[in-house]
């Protein structure tokens, strides 16, 4: 039997007749620039790759207006160093850019904030719980009775979460709190999974 390699992922192209848009956004919500850019499309990125994300932008395409109900992505997700970056993050986004989350989760392993980039994809902010700790993060994942009966995690609302933060409480507990349900949001959670409007 041969040895299977392992890539690390590299970067997302997404299709898009949105291209000014998507990348202004992807500029505003997590420090992408383009590496180069052409009238069918550009290519991105946030660090020293090439590309992280890529856009094509081909003439004739059209929008899917039922996307939500098809089968296909959900989601693609950055993660940042730190809770305070990501909750910094979401202060920066609510305040200055008025973007808020569609949704914001404590997954056990990780606390995810939610957005729609202008083509409607969601987009995830998260950091990890565990501080990194990839070996910690997967026991809790494979072992903990907390995620296996609830792996989709627990809703927050980011406000109080944010304001928690700014008065100075700390990551660990801002987990405890958030994963115990005490920031939980009074509107119902949105997942994007499906069209709620019934189109």
């Amino acid at each position: 039997m041969s040895t299977v390699a392992f890539p690390q992922l590299h970067h997302v192209n997404l299709k898009t007749n949105r291209l000014d848009e998507m990348i202004e956004w992807y500029g505003t919500v997590v420090g992408m620039a383009a590496n180069h850019r052409f009238e069918g499309g550009a290519w991105l990125s946030n660090d020293t790759a090439n590309h992280r994300l890529a856009l094509l932008a081909p003439p004739g395409l059209e929008d899917d207006p039922r996307k939500l109900r098809h089968s296909g992505l959900h989601h693609t997700a950055f993660e940042y160093g730190s809770m305070a970056e990501l909750l910094a993050t979401y202060v920066r986004l609510r305040d200055e850019e008025g973007i808020l989350p569609h949704a914001c989760l404590d997954h056990g392993m990780s606390t995810s904030f939610y957005y729609v980039d202008p083509d409607g994809n969601s987009v995830e902010l998260q950091s990890d719980n565990f501080g990194g700790d990839w070996d910690a993060s997967t026991e809790f994942v494979r072992n903990s009775p907390d995620f296996a009966a609830n792996p989709i995690g627990v809703s927050i609302d980011p406000a109080p979460m944010a304001a928690a933060w700014q008065a100075g409480a700390g990551e660990k507990e801002l987990h405890r709190r958030a994963y115990a349900g005490e920031y939980e949001p009074s509107s119902p959670l949105d997942l994007r999974l499906q069209d709620v409007t019934g189109r």
